[in-house]
């Protein structure tokens, strides 16, 4: 039985592939920045675009350190794009965590609600990239038009900073990694009753 939580060669490449996946859409989604309020709402965004490889990944792959690499594939995408921050790299380490620690609690269960949970803990990754601009504000603020933005989209970002639409990008993950599953579970529907998932 201890065998069996060991990743294996397939296992690997599954996730690789699936990772693969998961970055272009996520990749995807960050290009709805362009609109001040979906670029501070990043984390649900990406979460309602990414629910498909993830899903199917960790129905595939049900064992320690899965979701673990995913993220940190992610991660290194990111960073060799330049796109990764200090910022997003905690976020996304603790994301991770927080995921893997609640599929082994949970003993890796391929029930549906456990998957979602599990997903969306993992979208609390992306929460440092938009998080920045409350930690860094006027200096986060200057650098994006250093690198091509106008001035009006950061007035109109400069404009969105309030307690209120922290707490609402807080909140985003949750909305978009509950649609995000539900719209994986709702294509895949076959699939996933297939592999027990309810």
């Amino acid at each position: 039985m201890e065998e069996s939580r060991k990743l294996s060669g397939k296992d690997l490449i599954t996730i690789g592939i699936f990772s693969a996946i998961y970055f272009m859409l996520n990749l995807a989604a960050m290009f709805t920045g362009f609109v001040p309020v979906l670029w501070l709402l990043l984390p649900g965004v990406t979460g309602i675009v990414t629910g498909i490889p993830f899903l199917l990944m960790t129905a595939k792959v049900r064992k320690p350190g899965a979701v673990f690499i995913m993220g940190t594939i992610t991660a290194l995408l990111y960073f060799v794009t330049g796109q990764f921050t200090v910022l997003l790299l905690i976020t996304f380490a603790i994301a991770c965590i927080l995921s893997e620690l609640y599929r082994s609690v949970t003993k890796y269960d391929n029930s549906f609600t456990h998957m979602m949970i599990s997903f969306v803990f993992f979208c609390y990754g992306m929460l440092g990239s938009p998080l920045a601009i409350w930690v860094y504000k006027d200096s986060f603020l200057a650098q994006i038009q250093q690198n091509g933005m106008s001035a009006e989209y950061v007035r109109s970002l400069s404009g969105l900073i309030s307690t209120p639409m922290l707490i609402i990008l807080c909140i985003s993950p949750v909305i978009g990694g509950v649609i995000g599953a539900l719209i994986a579970k709702g294509l895949f529907r076959k699939h996933f009753k297939k592999a027990g998932i309810v």
